[in-house]
């Protein structure tokens, strides 16, 4: 008996990376997935999106597992795109009562500048409220959200650079500290129907969107073009234990554990996922 067996899990931004390493792990473990990617790049993100052939992938890789999913195309920004998937996906699979809002971009140094803010903003923070909300009518009580977050958005990076010099940057940070507050808010108002609310905060994760010029360049300002060789030394400073980033499964299996029913009396956490990153940063406090 897997630990979230009979589950409908809703997973956005599933077609590669941490989306789609939570939409298998959560397959391992019983669950069927509704599986939704935008699958085209954004002008203002200097770094490759995910693909059709990767959300096949993905959906493919359900499958093997024995496990049932609907796979679609949809923009986190969209709504309306998102309940169309949403009919669609309990139509065959009978329900939902997971929900994982993964999606997300990183706009660094994205032009025009402020275009990267808009385009950062809105797939990460309305993009996850999307999500969330576009499940709210079809969750049964006992259902579980889960939003990913950033250690970045315990960060304050502004006294480093002068304001308004990289929107889309600031977005990011931003987006994932109003994602944090929106869940804590939202949990209390589900508690009368049991259904959690919580968010993970991963550090540094070795997927494309770390592995990318713009990040490399956001961690190694110094070098005109740096490379991975080049960044990965400077990536060890956001952890406390000494390695350059933590892999998708370790949120996965966070992920999986808040899905589950062993995290039934557990809501509005923000839970960091982290390598002991806030410890270098920040002392205890209530």
């Amino acid at each position: 008996m897997g630990r979230v067996q009979g589950k409908v899990a809703f997973v956005t931004g599933a077609a590669r990376g941490q989306g789609r390493s939570h939409a298998i792990r959560l397959a391992e473990e019983g669950a069927d997935i509704i599986a939704v990617d935008i699958c085209r790049d954004f002008e203002t993100v200097n770094y490759p999106m995910a693909t059709s052939d990767d959300l096949k992938e993905t959906a493919a890789a359900i499958e093997k597992l024995d496990r049932r999913v609907v796979a679609a195309e949809a923009d986190v920004r969209d709504r309306g795109a998102l309940t169309d998937v949403l009919t669609r996906g309990i139509s065959e699979l009978g329900k939902v009562d997971v929900v994982v809002a993964q999606a997300g971009i990183a706009a660094m140094k994205g032009n025009p500048p402020m275009q990267a803010w808009t385009d950062s903003v809105d797939t990460i923070l309305l993009g996850t409220i999307n999500a969330i909300h576009a499940a709210l009518p079809f969750l049964p009580d006992g259902s579980s959200i889960i939003a990913t977050g950033s250690t970045a958005a315990y960060m304050n990076a502004l006294p480093q650079m002068q304001l308004g010099t990289d929107p889309g940057g600031t977005a990011y940070m931003y987006a994932k500290r109003a994602l944090s507050e929106f869940i804590h808010e939202l949990a209390r108002n589900l508690t009368p129907r049991f259904i959690r609310a919580n968010a993970v905060h991963p550090t540094n994760c070795n997927t494309d969107m770390l592995q990318s010029p713009p990040m490399y360049q956001s961690f190694r300002p110094d070098l005109e073009n740096p490379t991975k060789e080049d960044a990965t030394p400077a990536f060890y400073v956001q952890q406390g234990f000494p390695i350059p980033w933590i892999e998708p499964i370790d949120i996965s299996n966070m992920v999986l554990f808040l899905a589950s029913d062993e995290a039934r009396y557990v809501t509005g956490m923000q839970m960091r996922v982290d390598a002991g990153g806030y410890l270098k940063w920040y002392d205890w406090h209530k």
